[in-house]
């Protein structure tokens, strides 16, 4: 494996200040304040000069980023594809997992048939998880005229989008970016199971039924496609406490991007992404403590948004 560059060197600074212009380009589209240049010097860039040493082959190199609610992950995928577009001439696409949810309807139906949560999108069990690998079948085995729908899912609409509305890819990427807020994760023993870790879990999930199921459900596919990795970067926030204040600020972002009146009703109060966030509790403490002991990037981000890499190849 190539050794993972430093801001320092020549190759980074050349590059640096010739993709800063677009990357802040970028992020006044996406209307995200408060990025400094550092973050593209000591994150991006390096990140990026770092793929684009990969060697040539057939098969796209599928890259995980991972961490909890809110903590940057389709922010540093957004940059990263763009530096390696702009700079370094390199295709790439990028979708989440995100995208992958079933559909309301089949949440419904698990909800019905497992336990109430299962309605609330989010945790294992909650993606269509099949669609995911043919997705990723298409763009490994893709030829120049190869066309494959990127799936595409409504959070405000909480539904997923419709199949005409999808981005199409043509071709064949160099890279294949896959966001996860838990990409990576093993299952849990079940033999020392932890009791209700948060009021959400003790009072409608007491006997552990849907937390345990949806554990059983990471054990299957989601492994199948968590195997298929070439690169995990996972980015650790400070705290849960954290991870609660993070998603609350994505909430608010949504409300300065989403122009349909509609679609602005649907943003969540505090109140309610303070409960939607505890679905997500269990798992989100192990990608904490867990991820970064095998994931091969490790990015800190403290309590002003600043990053630093405590782990690189």
């Amino acid at each position: 494996m190539e050794k993972f560059p430093r801001p320092s060197d020549p190759l980074c600074k050349d590059l640096f200040e010739v993709s800063l212009p677009f990357l802040e380009g970028r992020a006044q589209e996406l209307k995200i304040e408060g990025l400094s240049r550092s973050f593209f010097q000591e994150t991006i860039v390096p990140i990026g000069v770092y793929l684009n040493l990969f060697h040539q082959r057939n098969t796209p190199y599928l890259i995980c980023l991972t961490g909890g609610q809110g903590s940057g992950k389709t922010t540093l995928s957004n940059f990263i594809q763009l530096f390696l577009e702009k700079a370094c001439g390199r295709i790439s696409v990028g979708f989440s997992i995100d995208d992958l949810y079933k559909t309301k309807e089949d949440r419904y139906r698990l909800a019905k048939n497992i336990h109430p949560l299962c309605k609330v999108r989010g945790v294992p069990g909650t993606h269509d998880i099949h669609m995911g690998l043919k997705t990723l079948g298409s763009l490994f085995t893709a030829t120049p005229s190869t066309l494959t729908p990127i799936p595409a899912f409504s959070k405000p609409l909480d539904e997923r989008k419709p199949k005409s509305t999808w981005q199409v890819f043509e071709g064949k990427p160099d890279y294949i970016f896959f966001d996860a807020w838990f990409g990576g994760a093993k299952p849990l023993s079940e033999k020392n199971w932890k009791p209700p870790i948060n009021a959400l879990e003790l009072k409608e999930d007491p006997d552990g039924v849907w937390s345990k199921w949806s554990n059983r459900e990471l054990a299957g596919e989601y492994q199948v496609l968590f195997d298929q990795f070439d690169l995990l970067i996972t980015i650790k926030v400070p705290s849960m406490e954290h991870i609660f204040e993070s998603r609350w600020l994505q909430e608010q972002t949504l409300t300065k991007t989403l122009i349909d009146p509609e679609l602005q009703k649907k943003i969540m109060t505090r109140e309610e992404v303070d409960r939607f966030v505890m679905h997500y509790e269990r798992l989100t403490r192990y990608v904490q403590e867990k991820i970064p002991d095998f994931a091969d990037i490790v990015i800190e981000r403290d309590e002003r948004f600043n990053y630093c890499f405590s782990k690189v190849p």
